[in-house]
């Protein structure tokens, strides 16, 4: 059972263990000591947006399920791994992830302004993970990489969370981006626009405008409808009017949008205020996370029941990050196909043949 949920907390102060979430009434007594243990090991946060959203919606499970503990995460299968995309092998200086040969992640932030329960970088952010962060020296070796890879078309801004930075910080990161010439295309990965929409206020949006001479793509993660509050719909408009083109991406979540209702109000959402759908994820195996995880078999019959039924404009790209680091694969009939009961056939973008199991924590 649930504690009350405290409605005279108007401008609730900023989570980061079991004992403020047990304050907050987002946790009852009996849930203190598996969501302390849970605490020990990985990072909680939640924004003081995210904080008054669920002590006003105190039975919406979609989103107390994204950011409260569950001492599920504290089971791991032979299946996951720390690394579960294969960053670390495809990351020649710090910082710098170089999986595709046009474009590469840059890991400015080893923070969030929330820590979600699913995350698949959930054993490299957080406060424990400080050593991620770079020095002006390893920023400057990553900066170098990049210019001194002409094939790098796009840079990607990621973490952590990009927009946890300052102002002051984002802004030279931008600048520097900027005078490179071969780099045509900035992309920033965040949450904080849907977890955090206070922090983007008018100095970080006009800085978003004026700092980078490149197109600026920035692609929010929202993952159930419910999160498209007032607060994230004009903090969305101010993006646009920065001059950003706007994406999402979303993860398929087990008991959070794994119904057909679901990912279509999802979608519609997001189209209503100009954000284009763009990936729909199936859950990596990060460790601790299978308790998200639906079958590829069940979230293809979700995705295909889609079909049709929205406008093209709502549809994303289902996509399969295959376990090891080999990139991204379509889930479709020619990338995908099962070979035995969870047993599946799986082709990468360069046409290698991989092996991958559905978990069977997540069934």
């Amino acid at each position: 059972m649930r504690a009350k949920t405290s409605n005279t907390l108007r401008k609730p102060a900023r989570i980061s263990n079991a004992s403020a979430l047990l304050d907050a009434g987002l946790i009852a007594p009996e849930q203190f000591e598996d969501v302390k243990r849970v605490g020990e090991n990985l990072a909680i946060g939640l924004s003081p947006h995210i904080t008054k959203i669920l002590q006003d919606q105190p039975h919406n499970e979609a989103l107390r399920r994204q950011y409260i503990p569950d001492i599920n995460e504290m089971r791991i299968s032979g299946f996951e791994l720390g690394d579960p995309i294969g960053d670390k092998a495809h990351t020649p200086v710090k910082g710098i992830v170089h999986r595709y040969p046009d474009r590469v992640l840059l890991k400015v932030a080893s923070a969030c302004a929330v820590y979600c329960r699913y995350c698949f970088r959930r054993e490299m952010i957080g406060p424990k993970a400080a050593e991620e962060n770079l020095s002006a020296a390893e920023r400057e070796a990553a900066l170098d990489y990049i210019r001194n890879t002409p094939e790098i078309w796009e840079v990607i801004l990621t973490g952590g969370d990009p927009f946890i930075l300052n102002a002051r910080h984002m802004r030279e990161w931008l600048e520097a981006l900027s005078m490179i010439e071969h780099v045509q295309i900035v992309r920033i990965h965040t949450r904080i626009p849907v977890a955090d929409p206070d922090r983007l206020n008018e100095e970080y949006l006009e800085m978003l405008r004026d700092s980078c001479a490149k197109p600026l793509y920035i692609v929010i993660h929202a993952n159930h409808a419910d999160e498209i509050s007032p607060e994230v719909e004009c903090v969305l408009k101010g993006l646009h009017g920065a001059g950003c083109t706007l994406l999402s991406q979303s993860v398929l979540l087990r008991g959070v949008n794994d119904t057909e209702k679901a990912l279509v109000n999802l979608f519609r959402k997001l189209v209503s205020v100009r954000v284009k759908p763009y990936y729909l994820h199936h859950p990596d195996m990060a460790r601790g996370t299978g308790h998200f995880r639906v079958s590829l078999k069940e979230g293809l019959i979700l995705y295909r029941s889609l079909l049709g039924k929205i406008s093209g404009l709502c549809q994303p790209h289902y996509m399969l990050d295959i376990p090891g680091g080999f990139g991204k694969t379509p889930i479709n009939d020619t990338n995908v196909s099962e070979i035995d009961k969870g047993h599946y056939r799986v082709e990468d973008y360069q046409g290698q043949i991989h092996s991958y199991f559905d978990d069977p924590v997540g069934k």
